[in-house]
């Protein structure tokens, strides 16, 4: 049940866990679909934001998902929660950074729209903004 693959020469495992067979010597190949995203999206955020000059003191995306419980099983919505640490952080820049990503930009976004249903939210200092 382990795989190895290589991604722009990089190299990468994947594997099942026990209970399927696996050794849990990898990621799951469904998880990496949210990792993508999250990788997209936090890449196009972050580019957006230096180009308006703005600088978090900290940044992180979190996605949830949830799936079927009938096979084939798979995500049917996706939540992002992007997180900004800093001070004087422009609210409105921080949602138009997202805004652009997400209509714009990230490609995994678009395929995954495509697909179900796809939210996200924006908290600065651990607070929820309004959109």
């Amino acid at each position: 049940m382990q795989f190895e693959s290589e991604i722009n020469g990089h190299k990468i495992t994947i594997d099942a866990a026990p209970g399927v067979g696996g050794e849990n010597k990898g990621p799951r190949p469904k998880p990496l679909m949210l990792l993508s995203l999250a990788g997209c999206t936090a890449m196009d955020v972050i580019s957006i934001l230096r180009k308006m000059r703005v600088e978090p003191d900290d940044f992180n995306v979190e996605v949830q998902a949830d799936q079927t419980n009938e096979h084939p099983k798979h995500y049917y919505q996706i939540h992002v929660i992007y997180s900004f640490e800093g001070q004087d952080l422009p609210h409105d820049k921080l949602k138009k950074a997202v805004d652009l990503s997400d209509e714009r930009y990230c490609g995994v976004s678009a395929v995954y729209k495509k697909a179900l249903e796809l939210t996200s939210e924006i908290r600065v200092n651990g607070e929820k903004i309004e959109e």
